[in-house]
């Protein structure tokens, strides 16, 4: 069973430099963009939603605007929020569960370590509070109490062809999700790699909690991924150069493989 999977871009931001995405570079004051994705995993009937991405009023808050509220951003493909249905967290920063008020019918999946961490004495520090924003972590818990929150410990299936794995690193309880394509077996880091610099150059992220945890979690994002061409960085603005076009200018299409390779 082989899904379509699209990454869907909806924001950027300029104005940083490479020490913003990378630990001990010798170019730490040269630009570096980052775009902002959600991804659409689809099977004859079945819609699988991956991350929310954030929405205006998040986007005010923090001084980064975005180009396409994630409702607007499925619009090419037909989907309306209300649709969907079951909805992957890959864990809850602001910019990958800022959305999730906007899709109100979705079962979330979650590693319980994620929850574990975003509720915890860890955001006691501010630190490592930075990245969250408490009203979506408090949607998260609202989501629990519905009955609609399918928590994942480690490793868990979410459909046929459809495999979460957690990773930790950037966050407790981050989970890269696998998928089952034609190309063969795709594997969505989202920020267990932001860049693919930061996986194939072994060169970590600084937003960190256990720095061990991201690294080793390089290796297991190669494990998943049945190529190397087919693992998808969370942020990398190098994924619309290496993947076409699909519907939208704000969408491509991952699923076939790349149509050109820069690593």
């Amino acid at each position: 069973m082989s899904w379509q999977v699209h990454a869907l871009k909806y924001g950027d931001r300029s104005g940083r430099t490479r020490a913003d995405s990378f630990i001990f570079d010798d170019n730490h004051d040269a630009p570096h963009d980052i775009d902002y994705f959600i991804w659409v995993l689809r099977n004859g009937p079945q819609t699988i939603l991956v991350d929310t991405g954030y929405d205006h009023a998040e986007a005010a808050s923090r001084g980064r605007p975005i180009a396409l509220d994630p409702r607007e951003a499925l619009t090419p493909l037909g989907l309306e929020p209300e649709e969907i249905t079951q909805l992957i967290i890959t864990h809850l920063h602001y910019d990958h569960a800022g959305g999730l008020h906007l899709f109100p019918n979705a079962t979330i999946h979650l590693q319980a370590a994620e929850m574990a961490y975003a509720t915890g004495p860890c955001m006691c520090h501010d630190t490592l509070k930075m990245p969250f924003t408490a009203d979506h972590v408090c949607e998260a818990v609202k989501r629990v109490y519905q009955g609609r929150c399918v928590f994942h410990d480690g490793d868990g299936q979410i459909a046929e062809g459809v495999t979460v794995h957690r990773i930790g690193g950037h966050s407790r309880g981050l989970q890269a999700v696998r998928v089952l394509t034609d190309a063969g077996w795709l594997c969505l880091a989202s920020d267990a790699t932001h860049f693919y610099e930061n996986i194939f150059e072994r060169k970590p992220f600084p937003i960190v909690v256990d720095l061990q945890d991201m690294l080793d979690g390089f290796g297991k994002l190669e494990a998943l991924a049945s190529e190397k061409r087919l693992i998808i960085p969370g942020h990398d603005p190098l994924v619309r150069e290496c993947f076409p076009t699909d519907g939208a200018g704000h969408i491509f299409r991952l699923d076939r493989g790349p149509s050109k390779w820069l690593f």
